[in-house]
């Protein structure tokens, strides 16, 4: 008889930041291939599209994006010489940004000096120090 039981993470947020996955993004040299390829592969439609990134997924759920970077060197894994390019983007439930980087903080989050548009996203580091964003961007 097995008396084992096992107890999910708590997920209620109390402090009204609730925050949503919008899509994991990777960074390469050309978003328009990657995106064909992933779409191609997983028969995901582009939700958007502009020169340095493209969207894939479906209204409503979290999507893969491509972000072009330049001078995109390749992961080099298993070496960890060159890291692996890849980013989430987290999106903020009720638009309350500061409430949910306060959160992020709290949770173990560190912020880098960099924040390219601190007014619609926040750059933050997880603990093991994987940048990730914070948006209220739908």
């Amino acid at each position: 008889m097995n008396t084992e039981t096992t107890t999910e993470p708590t997920t209620e947020v109390t402090d009204g930041s609730a925050i949503r996955l919008l899509s994991v993004d990777f960074d390469c040299p050309d978003p328009a291939a990657l995106a064909r390829f992933y779409g191609a592969a997983l028969g995901l439609p582009v939700v958007w599209a502009g020169d340095d990134f493209v969207l894939l997924g479906r209204e409503g759920s979290p999507g893969l994006g491509f972000v072009r970077v330049a001078d995109y060197r390749p992961p080099t894994w298993p070496d960890p010489s060159q890291g692996k390019q890849a980013h989430l983007e987290l999106g903020v439930g009720d638009g309350d940004l500061d409430a949910a980087h306060a959160r992020m903080l709290a949770l173990g989050a560190t912020e880098p000096s960099v924040q390219p548009h601190p007014e619609e996203r926040r750059v933050l580091l997880d603990p093991a120090g994987h940048p990730f964003c914070i948006s209220t961007q739908d």
